[in-house]
């Protein structure tokens, strides 16, 4: 999957704002994240957002914060991020097109690194974290990569917890446009992909409609 894909998405999609309806059984990991992270930020104010997509996440993190840094490989996400940086008149962010394994900033600058599902090449620039400084994220998968790399890095009290909800989907429509925003995925909005679309449908059918299962690990710890 090369940045063309990310490219389309902020393009076509905006970025990867909701754009469907659906409904979560239980509580989500996503906000479960965003609540930690709200309090986190307020004990760890200079932060730096790994991944930041179309930044609408990270201006909304901006009320909790002193100064927030979102980077992003796509260029189309951050032209994107700086659009909405410019209307929201939100003045502690700053948007660059970045890639995670080269970062301009300088030693310890941090006090923490979100990862709000963004890249894992992070840990090769985990010298821009301060020393005590937190490292926080949610991804889908990867655990065992994640660990290595909390490990491999030095990290300490280390604490990583799965949450699982089942999300269901009104129409066919709505199950298109959450699955083509998934990286790497086919565009199911365009009509010769009906036939994907279709054995989606029946893959995801249950007795209560469309339903699809989240797993969400949220991994947290610290730099010696």
């Amino acid at each position: 999957m090369g940045m063309d894909w990310y490219n389309m998405i902020a393009m076509k999609l905006g970025g990867y704002s909701k754009n469907w309806e659906s409904v979560k059984e239980g509580i989500s990991g996503e906000d479960i994240f965003e609540e930690q992270l709200k309090e986190l930020l307020k004990k760890y104010p200079i932060a730096l957002d790994t991944g930041c997509g179309h930044g609408n996440f990270t201006l909304k993190m901006a009320h909790f914060a002193e100064n927030i840094i979102g980077f992003d490989f796509s260029i189309e996400m951050i032209k994107k991020a700086n659009q909405l940086l410019e209307e929201s008149q939100i003045t502690n962010v700053q948007f660059y097109h970045l890639h995670a394994k080269n970062l301009p900033f300088q030693d310890e600058h941090f006090d923490i690194i979100y990862n709000r599902r963004g890249p894992l090449s992070i840990f090769r620039e985990i010298r821009v974290l301060k020393n005590g400084g937190i490292i926080f994220g949610i991804h889908i998968g990867a655990l065992d990569e994640i660990k290595n790399e909390l490990k491999t890095n030095g990290f300490h009290s280390i604490e990583i917890n799965e949450y699982n909800v089942n999300e269901y989907f009104s129409t066919e429509e709505d199950l298109a446009r959450f699955f083509t925003r998934i990286p790497g995925n086919i565009d199911y909005l365009d009509s010769k992909n009906q036939p994907q679309l279709k054995n989606l449908v029946e893959a995801y059918q249950t007795n209560k409609g469309l339903m699809v299962p989240e797993k969400r690990f949220i991994w947290k710890a610290f730099k010696k």
